[in-house]
Order: structure tokens, then C-alpha cells, then sequence
């Protein structure tokens, strides 16, 4: 045992499938797992929606309810989640030295004003002009301080006191990854004793979907599982709004103030291939080397989006190493973007800490795990860029 080893001993989960681990693990383990849809709503396109949630819950005020947009409200809460889990929040002294480490996007759009600016450019030739007038008359100051990613961290840092020093990183899956990654290796060189990390994603608004498709990654047509969306119409992806959130500590620390951890989090890999000339198996493959699954005979929690070249690629990779049976809780949950990395990490940790495999999320494409679940391991092979992997144990 080494007192610098990652230990998680704080989960807080948000999806389409509940709030909580206890609700999640619930769903994840049923005999045959079934995913929350909204078909409807953004025709052609599925989405899997949030739950009904008492914002009230984790953020007491409703002014700073107010302030925030939804995905805003949906990391906080989720963070506010994380931090009861692990007996941190009553705390004041922990939550003031906490480090903190969030991966978010850029912040929901005004689609009203979006709607009478391309409404009125129809009409008028001095674009400028208009573009001007709206910007003065009704566009708030607030709302572009509402955009500004980093007011994630600052709004946990308001309503849960967490006032650490605090990172904000941003690009999609990626993002996830390198916050997961750089909070491990602060713990590790012992620049942090306790961070929280995590994402959160809100896929219900009109923007956060437009971004998807103009690259044409955007499953179209009935839904189907992650891994059988190959030769579907469209790109491959079905999003969902969600949050997850993870308390990491040192073992030392967490040792001292009594904690049982639900894991021990071991290497966390990183790459970033370039698609257009580098063979992404191969990129995968050698993830899984450097993460430590090279000799299989574990479950991987994947973080597959469904985007077709990333999915068939990951897919492969997994397949040639014998034994690894892949879980993709996208199937269930949908695209989670920044918090896809720690959710799949949150889903391992509770596994290895239940001592229990998931069953097939997708009963056509995944088989039965029987083996232990002592090491498992998470995947995110972004749908676009970058990919990430972390090996996480079961506590000794």
C-alpha cells in the first residue's frame, strides 16, 4: 500500500436513469437494463432526457438557482451529490482545502434571440446594425457571464464551499479525461489530499444538438443500442443530459478521517490520435497496453459514443484482447460529452466495490461477464478527438 494511491470515496451521479448511486446501480443491474427515451421531442433526433430533480436538494437558494443555467444546476447538484457521498460537505475546513477540477462546454444559447436575429435578417440589409441593436436591447450582461465555463467550478465553489484552488478544462470528451487525469497526478505528487472532479452535460437544448449534426454525427431514425448503430442514417451518436461527479483523496487522507474507499484508481491513460492519418485501432490498442488491460479478463466500461469510425474502432480494439467484455452505458444513459470520462470511472468504481459485474447493457452485441471484478476497466474514445482509459481496483 502506498499512502499517495487515488482512492475514490465520493460518487454523484445524475442521468436520464435516476439520481444517485443507489438508483443507478439499481437500473445497471437489472436483468435487462432498459434505456429512458425521448423520441419526440427533437424529431428526427433521440435524446435521453433528466430525470425530475428538487434542484432544492443540493442548492438551497433559489437566487443562485436562478443564475444558472440548466447544466450548471446539473453539475452543482451533481457535485453537491459526490460530496455527501463521501461525508465531505458538513466539513467546512475539508471543503475550504479541497481542490477542485471540472470539465465543461461553453454554456446554452439565448435560442429566442437567435430565432428574431435570423427572423429579421430576412428582412434587412444592414446586418451589422441589427446584429448591434440586438446585442444592446436584448441580450443581458449576465448571460454572457452565464456562458463562461469555469462558473461550473464557481458555482459549486458558492453553494458547496468548496474553495480549494480550482481547473476548468474544456474540448468535449477530452476534457473529462485530462480532469480525471490531472486531479490523479496532484494527488499522486502530493500537491492536492482531496479533489472533486467531474462534468455535467445538458443535451435538451437546440444548440447543444445543432453542434452534433453540423458535423453529421447525429443518429437519425429508431433508436438502437451503441454498438448497432453501424450503417444506421446519420453519424452514430444519441446524447442525454447527465452529471458525474467524483471525490478522489489520497489514501492517507482518507485513511485519517475514517473513510472507506469504493476503489483505488490506477493508471490513467491518455492519447490523442490523429484520425485523418493514424490508424485509431492501433491508438486504442496501445491504450489499453499503457492503462494495463493488455492481458483482458476483466469488464471495460465503455464510454462508446456510437459514432461510427470511433465505435467500430474501439469495438475492434477490445475485441482483440481476449476476455475483455465491454459494457457501453451509452446504450442507457446516452452521449454524456464532458462527463462521459467520469461517469465510466464512477461505473467502475462501483462495480469493483460491489464485487459484481453490470449484465449486457445490449443483449445482442455483449456477452456475460462471470469473471472478478478486482481491476476495471473504463473507456472514452471521443466521437471526434481524443481518447482516454484508467484502470480502477478494488481497495486492498
Amino acid at each position: 500500500m502506498n499512502p499517495q494511491d487515488v482512492v475514490i470515496t465520493g460518487i454523484g451521479l445524475v442521468s436520464c436513469l435516476g439520481e444517485g448511486i443507489d438508483a443507478h446501480w439499481e437500473k445497471l443491474t437489472a436483468g435487462r437494463p432498459a434505456p429512458v427515451l425521448d423520441e419526440n421531442r427533437f424529431a428526427p433526433y433521440t435524446v435521453h432526457p433528466l430525470p425530475e430533480i428538487d434542484w432544492g436538494l443540493q442548492i438551497a437558494k433559489r437566487g443562485d438557482q436562478r443564475q444558472m443555467e440548466t447544466w450548471q444546476r446539473l453539475g452543482t447538484y451533481a457535485a453537491g451529490l459526490a460530496l455527501d457521498d463521501a461525508a465531505i460537505k458538513p466539513d467546512l475546513d475539508l471543503c475550504a482545502t479541497m481542490d477542485m477540477v471540472v470539465a465543461a462546454g461553453g454554456g446554452e444559447r439565448d435560442e429566442t434571440v437567435d430565432a428574431a436575429i435570423l427572423a429579421q435578417s430576412l428582412t434587412r440589409d444592414d446586418l451589422g446594425v441589427l446584429l448591434n441593436e440586438q446585442l444592446t436591447t436584448e441580450l443581458r450582461p449576465t448571460l454572457f457571464l452565464a456562458q463562461l465555463s469555469n462558473l461550473l467550478a464557481g458555482n459549486i465553489s458558492i453553494v458547496h464551499k468548496v474553495t480549494g484552488s480550482s481547473r476548468t478544462f474544456m474540448g468535449e470528451e477530452g476534457a473529462g479525461v485530462a480532469a480525471i487525469e490531472t486531479a490523479a497526478a496532484r494527488i499522486r505528487c502530493g500537491q492536492s489530499t482531496h479533489v472533486l472532479v467531474g462534468g455535467a452535460f445538458q443535451t435538451e437544448h437546440h444548440d447543444m444538438l445543432l453542434g452534433y449534426e453540423l458535423a453529421g454525427y447525429l443518429h437519425r431514425g429508431p433508436w438502437k443500442p451503441v454498438w448497432q448503430r453501424q450503417g444506421s442514417e446519420g453519424g452514430g451518436v444519441v446524447t442525454g443530459s447527465g452529471a458525474a461527479f467524483l471525490v478522489l483523496e489520497s489514501r492517507q487522507h482518507a485513511e485519517q478521517r475514517g473513510r472507506t474507499a469504493y476503489a483505488r484508481l490506477g493508471t490513467v491513460a491518455s492519447g490523442r490520435s490523429r484520425r485523418n492519418r493514424d490508424d485509431l485501432g492501433a491508438e486504442i490498442s496501445k491504450l489499453l497496453a499503457k492503462a494495463g488491460a493488455e492481458n483482458g479478463g476483466m469488464l471495460a466500461i465503455s464510454g462508446a459514443s456510437g459514432a461510427h469510425k470511433a465505435t467500430a474502432a474501439e469495438r475492434a480494439a477490445l475485441e482483440g484482447v481476449s476476455g475483455l467484455e465491454p459494457r457501453a452505458f451509452g446504450s442507457l444513459t446516452g452521449h454524456l460529452k464532458e462527463a462521459q470520462f467520469p461517469f465510466a470511472v464512477a461505473l467502475a468504481a462501483l462495480a469493483a466495490f460491489k464485487k459484481q459485474a453490470y449484465p449486457a447493457f445490449d443483449q445482442q452485441a455483449e456477452q456475460a461477464f462471470a469473471g472478478s471484478t478486482d481491476a476495471v476497466l473504463a473507456t472514452t474514445v471521443g466521437y471526434h478527438q481524443f481518447e482516454g482509459m484508467a484502470l480502477v481496483h478494488a481497495t486492498d
